[in-house]
């Protein structure tokens, strides 16, 4: 399977540290700290809702709101439509 900025292509493929990388290299320095903390490996991250972004990890809400709505979501429909 090829591989992108070290990370596997599909999210369900990454491991924590890949999610943690990922939220970093998105400029989330502070918050790839509590996907490492609570453990969100992909197969996690594609199961989150709005609201486990929002409330499950006790997040900032504004950068929480930026985490779901360009970086989950985005995740999850581009899986959905990969897998479908």
């Amino acid at each position: 399977s090829s591989v992108e900025n070290g990370r596997p292509p599909d999210p369900a493929d990454w491991a924590v540290i890949d999610v943690v990388n990922y939220f970093r290299t998105a400029g989330f320095e502070e918050q790839a700290n509590v996907f490492q903390e609570q453990e969100i490996d992909g197969k996690s991250l594609l199961l989150m809702t709005r609201n486990d972004v929002l409330t499950g990890l006790s997040l900032k809400l504004g950068p929480a709101l930026k985490i779901y709505e360009y970086h989950v979501k985005p995740l999850q429909t581009q899986h959905l439509k990969n897998n479908s």
